[in-house]
């Protein structure tokens, strides 16, 4: 079965050969190779032995709590049990200290096999490391070391029902009661939607990070964001007693139903005991490193499903027969992989979860760089990496059900289940919207250009060395004049008014992500290349591919983009009936 999930060895090929991590993090080849076939060997046996299970029988909340299926929870112990909770985490804090692309890498593979399962690791992680960089000393004991131990889970709670992704409108409120030793103490009122492992029964205690407005002296509200504050709320208090947080219902979702969803109440009685997190006020950019760091797993997640789901496609048009080859008459019939129709359909999968694989890896990589050069490229990045592996990951899904034919549209194949649970991705941790308004408007047309000014030297490297191969100058000038296509169309939306700009927002995200996708792929041909690797002819055809047949496309989305949306602005109401 593990032959399903994301490959180790493709993983082991971008880390070293493409990334060279080995020589920047100190861990060699064959220790991470080590540490990537034990995650592979527990995310095939314990995670993948339940992904269907977990689809069919959903959490479900009585008078005891908010119950999980008892095999995620023997999973997730598991996990805990061989320290992967604290994986990237340093060894001071009781981490195992592994470089972020290595432990991204590690959560694919868990995440292909049983996202709904990996989910709880992954909130858990982000939760910790953002009391960890923000935290008191004592707030960093008491909370975030048994969340890296996996004693304790950890989530991230930002929406209300009323608010959804208008955090400005947020109606939780914080008053201030005092302080201890873990800070300055707060009551907190009000209702958090849509939070993701709220209540379960696979953990000891679980930490929420809730986002709340400090009431001004009258016990109004803030207006707007600037009065959000970050707060530490445990389900169990310090002393072992209930904290004043109550599960109001779980909602029940088309996909990824083993992560409980839940609808919960801050202070029915009292009031629910927090702790302030930093300053006052400081709440979203706290929370920002959250979510920033779950937008990229949210994209590896996305990229994880779309290999799984390429790699069942493949087996299926290998073990399949059916027809034979245009022209040929008798006979028998041939696996439909000889057919030209699905080989394309293949392609086009590899093409895009491989692309998404490797950009959320080099996103990781940015991280583990640290420097200011790598942070800001990271930050032009991070929309790119949470939509354009959530977009096109689930294509590759869609596309992996057409392989299948109607076999791909029951429940006895995956690939009908992976489209449901990678449908999410899109969505959650910020919508393709609001990843496309961050990106053109926020990180491009209100910023100074320097992160573009370094992703175009990056790229340009890339094509540089490409016009010098044997087999890629072509794609080299290609590269170039598309990326010059984009920064034309940037300096005409500089032009327009700012918010007629960003009309076409999404889909200039779209197009921005495929010529990320089409230098990664030029770039990873050229290492494949290079090393004479067994990933060589896969990557010269995807690489290929992507750009006869894709490039092409973004090049009309950006022609839509740089007719301002027109037929959008220009549309009556009355147009929607």
């Amino acid at each position: 079965m593990s032959d399903l999930l994301v490959s180790p060895a493709c993983l082991e090929f971008l880390l070293f050969d493409w990334l060279r991590i080995d020589g920047k993090s100190g861990f060699d080849r064959e220790t991470a190779g080590a540490i990537l076939d034990m995650s592979s060997r527990l995310a095939s046996g314990s995670f993948l032995s339940c992904y269907k299970r977990a689809d069919v029988q959903e959490p479900y909340l009585d008078d005891s709590g908010t119950h999980i299926l008892p095999e995620i929870a023997e999973a997730l112990s598991q996990f805990r049990e061989l320290g992967l909770f604290g994986a990237s985490f340093p060894e001071e804090l009781g981490g195992m200290g592994l470089p972020q692309s290595l432990s991204l890498a590690i959560y694919g593979l868990f995440a292909s096999a049983n996202i709904s399962a990996a989910a709880y690791a992954m909130l858990t992680a982000g939760n910790a490391r953002l009391i960890s960089a923000f935290g008191t000393p004592a707030q960093i004991d008491m909370f975030a070391r048994p969340e890296i131990e996996g004693r304790w889970f950890g989530t991230m709670c930002l929406s209300e029902a009323q608010a959804g992704s208008s955090l400005g409108d947020l109606r939780t409120r914080a008053v201030r009661e005092g302080k201890d030793d873990l800070g300055e103490r707060y009551r907190l009122t009000g209702n958090k939607m849509w939070i993701s492992g709220a209540d379960h029964d696979a953990s000891e205690n679980i930490i929420h990070l809730v986002l709340a407005k400090v009431a001004n002296g009258d016990g109004s509200l803030p207006e707007g964001t600037q009065g959000i504050s970050l707060f530490i709320v445990p389900k169990k208090l310090p002393d072992g007693t209930d904290n004043d947080v109550r599960v109001a219902g779980l909602n029940h979702k088309m996909g990824n139903r083993g992560t409980t969803n839940c609808l919960f109440n801050l202070g029915e009685e009292d009031g629910a005991i927090g702790w302030l997190v930093g300053a006052p006020g400081q709440g979203l950019p706290q929370m920002f490193q959250m979510m920033n760091e779950a937008r990229i797993s949210v994209g590896m997640g996305g990229a994880a499903l779309a290999c799984r789901g390429y790699r069942h496609a493949v087996r299926y048009a290998r073990e399949r027969t059916q027809g034979r080859p245009a022209g040929q008459r008798g006979g028998e019939p041939v696996p439909i992989i000889a057919h030209p129709d699905v080989r394309r359909m293949l392609l086009q999968q590899k093409a895009y979860a491989e692309a998404a694989l490797a950009l959320c890896l080099y996103c990781a990589d940015l991280v583990d760089d640290g420097s200011e050069e790598a942070e800001e490229l990271l930050a032009l990045l991070t929309p790119v990496a949470k939509s354009w592996p959530s977009e096109f990951g689930l294509v590759a899904n869609d596309l992996a059900i057409q392989v299948h034919g109607g076999y791909g549209y029951t429940r006895d194949f995956d690939v009908e289940q992976i489209w449901r649970d990678n449908r999410l991705n899109p969505i959650h941790e910020g919508t393709a919207g609001i990843q496309a308004i961050d990106l053109l408007g926020r990180k491009i047309l209100r910023s100074d250009g320097q992160a573009m000014a370094l992703l175009r030297r990056r790229i340009a490297a890339t094509a540089e060395a490409a016009r010098a191969s044997a087999h890629w100058p072509v794609q080299a000038g290609v590269l170039d004049a598309y990326w010059d296509r984009v920064e034309a169309v940037v300096a005409g939306l500089r032009t327009c008014d700012s918010a007629e700009a960003l009309d076409d927002a999404t889909m200039f995200l779209r197009a921005f992500g495929h010529g990320i996708a089409a230098w990664l792929w030029l770039d990873m041909a050229l290492t494949a290349d290079a090393g004479g690797t067994g990933f060589a002819v896969g990557f010269a055809s995807a690489c290929r591919y992507f750009f006869e047949a894709e490039l092409p496309q973004a090049h009309a989305w950006l022609a839509v983009v740089d007719g301002h949306g027109r037929s959008v602005r220009t549309c009556p109401d009355e147009a929607f009936i």
